[in-house]
């Protein structure tokens, strides 16, 4: 089972990550933008950002780790249930939603370094 400590490791990879709060519960921010929460309503779970074609590729597919309530309908973010979700499939989804909110600049120069 992963928590919020293995997606803070996770994301500490990419390129400056900062620890922060969003909606007054833990978040992970590039340059100011949030692009993972942890979510402390009803049905938890983490918030990542993604496209929507991706949203509705992960939720078609029937894993469970995946969800979405409807104050998330038309909106680029899915949830991940912490519990179900592979550490492969949440590394994935974690660069994901950091490049969704990473500046170009930064997106590049962190592609450049891996080449």
């Amino acid at each position: 089972m992963l928590s919020w400590d293995d997606v803070v490791t996770i994301a500490s990879g990419l390129p400056e990550v900062e620890q922060s709060t969003s909606y007054g519960t833990p978040s992970l921010k590039v340059k100011g933008k949030s692009f993972a929460r942890l979510r402390t309503e009803a049905e938890g779970g983490l918030t990542l950002m993604c496209q929507l074609d991706e949203k509705e590729a992960l939720l078609a597919s029937g894993d469970p780790a995946f969800y979405t309530t409807p104050h998330y309908d038309g909106y680029g973010s899915i949830l991940v249930d912490l519990e179900k979700v592979s550490r492969q499939q949440l590394t994935e989804l974690i660069e994901d939603a950091w490049r969704e909110r990473a500046p170009v600049r930064l997106r590049n120069a962190f592609d450049a370094e891996r080449r």
